[in-house]
């Protein structure tokens, strides 16, 4: 088995090249869920849910992010509303994330709902989130602490970063199978991701860290 740190757009594109010469079946993927956010009520998981429709050739390519020729009324109707409209999400992403949020509030976590989306998507990889607790990351800047899908997409990284904050890391536990898939890895590759936003999301959680360092396999750097 290998396995694989990941975010978001280059390590989905980076896992596009590896499933043409390694079978999905042996691949386990460790997805950053740090930029994680609700909105609409909605709970959001950008990486998983930007590897999850790559991997099923279904990403838009001009975007990098969302579906393919996705509509956006039901968009276009919470701006009607008075709603801010900076965190752009389709019709047939939102599905995505109504289903999300409502196994989520039956109690299911979200190693259980990643799962039932991978199932649903028809893929062979192993997707785990780095954690099921809420773990948050977020920038300091002059003006303030920015969670980072505001200071990314809301103000196009216009604020000088002072610090990064992994909010909630401390209590947080590795997702169910992490660590066992860290520790029987034949190999681990770090996927093209940010090392600090993506990767360091990943190795804030306690234990995954130690987990990397005390593995005897060989790293890769893509």
């Amino acid at each position: 088995m290998i396995v694989v740190l990941a975010g978001g757009v280059g390590a989905a594109r980076f896992l596009q090249g590896l499933i043409q010469v390694v079978p999905q079946n042996r691949l386990t993927v460790i997805v950053n869920t740090g930029d994680d956010r609700e909105f609409y009520g909605l709970h959001v998981s950008p990486d998983i849910d930007i590897l999850t429709y790559t991997l099923a050739g279904l990403v838009d390519e001009t975007h990098g992010w969302g579906i393919r020729d996705d509509t956006y009324n039901t968009m276009q109707q919470l701006t009607a509303y008075g709603n801010e409209d900076w965190f752009l999400l389709g019709d047939r992403d939102l599905a995505t994330h109504i289903h999300r949020s409502n196994l989520l509030r039956q109690g299911k976590t979200l190693s259980e709902v990643t799962e039932n989306l991978r199932l649903q998507f028809g893929l062979g990889v192993c997707i785990l989130p780095m954690t099921d607790q809420s773990v948050a990351t977020h920038i300091q800047t002059p003006a303030g602490l920015l969670h980072f899908q505001e200071y990314m997409v809301k103000r196009h990284c216009a604020d000088e970063v002072q610090d990064v904050l992994f909010v909630g890391a401390s209590e947080a536990r590795p997702a169910p199978g992490v660590l066992d898939a860290i520790k029987e890895a034949e190999a681990i590759l770090i996927a093209p991701s940010n090392p600090i936003v993506s990767i360091g999301s990943i190795l804030s959680v306690p234990g995954i860290h130690d987990a990397l360092h005390e593995a005897s396999n060989q790293y890769y750097h893509a």
